[in-house]
């Protein structure tokens, strides 16, 4: 198993028009593109308040 190139490519995009249609792939793939970047910007959120969690417990341990 190597890298995926030029032929393989071509084959996954034949098989998503076959499957989902020409008109709707913009579609899904702007829905993809939203939901990867509210996955990332919970993420981000989520290390932050990880992040403040850890630093307010560590000054409420020094007193």
């Amino acid at each position: 198993m190597g890298k995926i190139g030029g032929p393989e490519l071509l084959i996954i995009l034949v098989v998503l028009v076959l499957l989902f249609g020409a008109k709707k792939l913009p579609d899904l793939a702007r829905s993809i593109g939203a939901s990867a970047k509210e996955f990332r910007k919970g993420a981000e959120e989520g290390s932050e308040g990880a992040d403040g969690a850890a630093e307010a417990e560590a000054d409420s341990t020094e007193v």
